[in-house]
């Protein structure tokens, strides 16, 4: 497959899939574009492994499929279309390898039902398969300040634990409960049902979030300026989306909260003129 033809996969595959993230790469230019579907791209094909219960051996898949890493980052592409778009990237943007390592990592955990006990338990997840995406992609974004490494893995957690949030139903059927045991226990919940302790820790949960969000605010100023319009309009829709489950009163049990894609396109149009 040729390197066009590969970016064209990477697309393609952004494009159906990436129902947040493909929004923001519209405010890029052509090369970064291309840049940040080749990296969806790899993230999603990681997602399907540990998600896809239809693939018998899972953990077998994820092995085989970090083999393929290391081998993609050492120049050789040919076993998946996606990799020689991706080796690309790495190479142009110069992406530390140790991200997409820990990527898989994270998703592996993921592979069996799962509790978590502790908010730095939590964190650690979320550094894995949230905060390493924030760090690869501000390398793609550009950066000259280092103090933007360290907001990336905070926005990163910013995002997880919105995704976290919004998906409490659904992780909770597969076995998966992130939401920490420590706080479960603070607000009485024992199970995920409606009602005020459940909404008590929800709410918790969500101002949590948005400490996160504020924090790494300074971040959008730290990246290359023609990129700031895309990191803005990307920070927005998750934010949105969090705003979403605090103004259905945490109700994310009876429905899967989202945003229709006219709000994603208004972060976009305020993103791009900074409204």
């Amino acid at each position: 497959m040729t390197l066009h033809e590969s970016y064209a996969y990477c697309t393609g595959v952004a494009r159906s899939r990436a129902k947040n993230f493909y929004y923001s790469f519209l405010l890029l230019d052509a090369d970064r574009r291309k840049a940040m579907c080749a990296v969806y791209a790899f993230m999603r094909y990681c997602d399907d492994l540990s998600d896809d219960l239809a693939i018998a051996d899972r953990a077998g898949a994820i092995a085989r499929w970090s083999q393929d890493l290391e081998g993609a980052l050492a120049g050789q592409v040919d076993s998946h279309p996606l990799w020689p778009a991706f080796h690309d990237t790495v190479r142009r943007y110069r992406i530390p390898h140790e991200y997409f390592r820990e990527m898989i990592a994270g998703v592996s955990s993921d592979l069996e039902p799962r509790r978590m006990e502790t908010f730095d338990e939590l964190y650690r997840y979320c550094y894995q398969v949230a905060s390493v995406v924030g760090l690869t992609i501000i390398h793609i974004f550009g950066f000259e300040d280092r103090k933007a490494l360290e907001l990336a893995e905070k926005c990163g957690v910013a995002f997880q634990l919105t995704n976290i949030l919004r998906d409490v139903k659904e992780d909770a059927a597969l076995g998966r409960v992130y939401l920490p045991g420590e706080d479960l226990r603070r607000f009485g919940v024992t199970g995920f049902t409606r009602g005020p302790q459940f909404r008590e820790l929800m709410r918790f949960e969500a101002a949590r979030a948005r400490g996160y969000y504020e924090e790494s605010r300074a971040l959008v100023d730290l990246v290359h300026p023609g990129t700031r319009a895309s990191l803005r309009a990307l920070i927005a829709i998750y934010r949105r989306l969090l705003e979403r489950i605090e103004a259905a009163d945490y109700d994310v049990l009876s429905r899967r909260i989202r945003l229709p894609a006219w709000e994603k396109l208004y972060c976009l149009a305020r993103s791009r003129f900074a409204l």
